[in-house]
């Protein structure tokens, strides 16, 4: 017997020698060689691979120069030309601009003409490029240029820009800064490059585009002396482009830029980066990112799933970009000088796409920036009356639809994040919702958006009754008993759009009649009565009140039935003008765009969790590959990404107002989120597999629970979530 319990004490130890050894081999992983920048880069994705911090002031990337839907970006993994390398990108929207200051090396003697193409322009001097000559990783880019040899490299600090160009033996050094010719949507209407002295240059760039008045100032200090230059406007103010020679065959730069002035770009150029050490920026850079990363650290057997949830997981955090300067000052809406009095301004806000997950995951890993992006948006507020819709580099671009600020401001209302004025902030979210735009005053008369009227009235109603429903309950806890009233009552408006002969939500005219004809599939990119989308997509945009549309369509198992169809629709969407983000299809399951990535969570409520769990797996490792097509559509600023992350790890927000998160099918055998400093939410489910996708048990700190979805303060209070993990339907649970 004393052998027998030696043997087994044996065993314990060293099992327990075994895991310890597991958890410092996990502990002491560098979790950005996990991230791969290109994924993305290709089919629609429309990411970019270049240099960024984490919501930094700055992305540092390269641009092919084409123009097409694929290239808003500025790169897309097809193309083999760059026109150059410039300082603000976007991260998978489905509008080019930004592309600003673009830098290019040349080897050759420039020659500026006057009225000179883009095109043009751009054939004479863009390089040429192999993706074998390529690297990429957070805060770095290389590629080594076919046409000339350079090498160029890149990195990035908070507000800063580092270049580095390694010339060949035979040839100029020459550098063209390129202002006027476009490698994306806009157009320059006034610019300016200043050669300081032979190390300083100085410049700005004010452009039209998807941001309707964008200003750039931007200051450029080199490691060695400038020894020739040649500046001209080739075509007007708008059109500034400079070449810039040097003797030394290894040329560096630093750029900082700034939405108010030369004098705001320089410092934050200066006290962001005052030394040359490039290798010890870029560290710093990846170390930027590694503690960003390790606020979820997964365990998964799978090499390439770790590399999708960490590329998920940067993409999440290259938007919101930071937007006011060292001085705390910033471009207005107005092109007046704002100042952010104790907090960082952001920009870049794709609402629309990133209410959904984005800014949810934010609430549990970034509550400082989402106190500092709600005083963003409350200072917008400020400048305008409402609430942002869209808002690019100081501008409001109305973009898509809903007023999803509002959703973002409750969430951190209701989960108790920051310090902002409750009181402005309900304030505003009123105003908002109360401001006659887009259809909003016949929203707020007739109890719906008239289709003879208003455009994707049916989208743009469904999306407002949301934000509705996140006033109400904002009211509630604020104790103003008539505005949740009201509120409440209009988040439930989305039932004026349904039809029961069809068993959708359809247009409604004027007189009360609804649109005809009517294709449930049909879907048509201007003038319908869906945003990106078509019926069946759009039944399911009722998040705030599931229960209320399972009433609608006759009880569970009709609703049941009814989300099976979706999936099962044999065409999902015709029109010869239909969308081109209505991709990742299923059906007519559209995961590739936003406004479906709650509906395969809809089965938890009525009855058949099952079929939430294997959906989710599907997705997961179907439509999320560790390749440069690997988003089966646009990123939009990490909301695709941030679906990914919540959806592995085991849950997701179907309505991000209401403080709970719904299960699906746990992908990764362990994710510890830390929730705060040095506190971790831990959730386990050891036997997760492409297989093991059906939930068979959940336990929360030991105990078992008998419901479909964890609360944000069950998350917050730490503690651990158990999965247990089967390959066969478990059609008891939940029920």
């Amino acid at each position: 017997m004393i052998k027998y319990i030696s043997f087994i004490s044996g065993c314990i130890l060293l099992l327990t020698a075994c895991t310890g050894s597991a958890d410092k081999k996990v502990q002491n992983e560098r979790l950005t060689d996990f991230v791969d920048p290109f994924i993305g880069t290709a089919y629609h994705g429309h990411t970019y691979p270049g240099a960024a911090y984490p919501f930094g002031q700055i992305q540092l990337s390269p641009d092919n120069g084409t123009q097409g839907w694929d290239w808003c970006s500025g790169y897309h993994y097809s193309d083999s030309t760059l026109a150059g390398f410039s300082h603000l990108h976007l991260s998978g929207t489905g509008i080019g601009d930004l592309a600003d200051i673009s830098f290019l090396p040349l080897t050759s003697e420039v020659e500026f003409r006057e009225g000179e193409t883009n095109k043009d322009f751009v054939s004479r001097y863009a390089g040429k490029y192999g993706h074998d000559q390529e690297t990429a990783r957070p805060g770095y880019y290389a590629v080594i240029l076919k046409s000339n040899g350079v090498k160029a490299e890149f990195t990035v600090t908070e507000r800063a820009g580092m270049h580095r160009y390694s010339f060949p033996e035979t040839g100029e050094n020459n550098l063209l800064i390129n202002l006027g010719f476009v490698i994306n949507w806009d157009k320059p209407y006034q610019t300016s490059l200043n050669v300081v002295d032979s190390l300083l240059v100085t410049g700005s760039r004010l452009s039209n585009g998807w941001a309707a008045d964008q200003h750039v100032f931007f200051a450029v200090r080199f490691s060695s002396p400038i020894t020739k230059s040649v500046i001209k406007n080739v075509g007007g103010e708008g059109r500034t482009v400079g070449c810039l020679t040097f003797s030394k065959k290894e040329i560096m730069a630093k750029v900082g830029i700034s939405s108010v002035s030369v004098e705001n770009a320089l410092a934050n150029l200066d006290a962001s980066l005052p030394g040359w050490d490039f290798e010890a920026t870029q560290k710093a850079a990846s170390d930027a990112w590694e503690k960003e990363l390790s606020k979820i650290r997964i365990q998964s057997n799978d090499k390439d799933q770790k590399t999708i949830f960490y590329t998920s997981l940067y993409h999440t955090m290259v938007a919101p970009a930071l937007f006011s300067d060292l001085n705390n000052e910033f471009k207005g809406i107005k092109g007046d000088v704002q100042k952010a009095d104790g907090y960082k301004r952001y920009t870049v806000f794709s609402l629309w796409d990133t209410y959904r997950a984005l800014h949810p995951l934010f609430t549990l890993t970034q509550q400082s920036r989402v106190n500092d992006m709600v005083k963003s948006f409350l200072d917008n507020y400020k400048q305008t009356g409402i609430l942002p819709v869209w808002e690019l580099e100081g501008n409001e671009t109305f973009c898509m639809v809903g007023n999803h600020s509002i959703s973002v401001i409750a969430e951190a209302i209701l989960k108790g994040i920051g310090d902002f004025d409750r009181e402005l902030a309900f304030e505003a979210m009123k105003a908002t919702s109360m401001h006659d735009r887009d259809g909003m005053g016949l929203y707020d008369k007739l109890g719906y958006m008239p289709a003879d009227k208003i455009t994707q009235s049916v989208a743009k109603s469904l999306e407002v009754a949301i934000d509705d429903w996140a006033v109400a309950e904002v009211a509630k806890k604020l104790g103003k008993k008539e505005d949740a009233a009201y509120f409440g009552k209009r988040a439930e408006s989305y039932r004026a759009y349904f039809d029961k002969e069809t068993g959708f939500m359809r247009g409604k005219l004027s007189n009360g009649m609804w649109t005809t004809p009517f294709d449930p599939v049909f879907s048509k990119h201007e003038g319908s009565d869906y945003t990106e989308g078509n019926a069946w997509q759009y039944l399911w945009i009722v998040p705030q009140d599931v229960d209320g549309l399972i009433s609608l369509l006759g009880g569970k198992e009709p609703f049941a039935e009814k989300l099976e169809q979706l999936f099962n629709v044999p065409v999902g969407v015709k029109g010869e003008n239909a969308s081109p983000d209505i991709s990742g299809l299923i059906g007519a399951y559209a995961h590739g765009n936003e406004p479906g990535h709650h509906t395969t969570f809809l089965f938890n409520y009525c009855g058949r969790p099952w079929r939430t769990q294997e959906l989710n797996r599907y997705i997961q490792t179907t439509m999320y590959k560790n390749t440069p097509d690997g988003l089966c559509g646009n990123e939009d600023c990490g909301q695709m990404s941030a679906w990914y992350v919540l959806s592995a790890i085991g849950f997701y927000p179907v309505n991000p107002s209401d403080l709970k998160y719904q299960f699906g099918s746990p992908v990764v055998q362990e994710a510890k989120i830390e929730v705060v400093p040095g506190k971790y939410f831990t959730v386990k489910a050891p036997l997760a597999s492409k297989y093991n996708k059906y939930i068979q048990e959940v336990k929360l700190n030991g105990q078992v629970l008998e419901r479909s979805y964890i609360t944000h303060q069950e998350i917050m209070d730490g503690g651990t979530l158990e999965f247990t993990m089967g390959n066969e339907p478990n059609k008891s649970l939940f029920q």
